[in-house]
């Protein structure tokens, strides 16, 4: 079982940036895929960001050029840094790892971009 904590939302302008972090309660370094999604107020959960063991990394194409994922083994924690941050992006953002044992979710963390 893999427990994860997420961190750093917040209300941020338009333009602004965050960076969220999850935390795991164990090392995640054999762990397949870590990811962020994202659910707004009406809508369904989406992929935002992915990135494999091996470092590999997918992006949706809403936040390609201004989201970053990576992790960090040393610190089992996953980062999302957000860039030039839209209205649009406002939304709870989940941190997920999908790994041999099963797919498991942090309680998620508010994002906030006012205009």
């Amino acid at each position: 079982q893999v427990h994860l904590v997420e961190s750093g939302g917040g209300l941020v302008q338009a333009g602004g940036s965050l960076r969220l972090s999850c935390a795991a309660a164990r090392s995640i370094f054999s762990i397949n895929r870590m990811g962020w999604y994202r659910q707004a107020p009406g809508k369904q959960r989406e992929l935002v960001a992915r990135i494999t063991s091996g470092g590999s990394t997918y992006y949706a194409d809403s936040v390609t050029g201004r989201f970053t994922i990576s992790r960090d083994n040393a610190k089992n924690t996953v980062y999302l840094q957000m860039n030039s941050l839209k209205p649009e992006d406002t939304a709870v953002y989940y941190c997920n790892a999908d790994s041999a044992s099963g797919s498991y979710w942090g309680q998620g963390t508010q994002v906030t971009v006012s205009s």
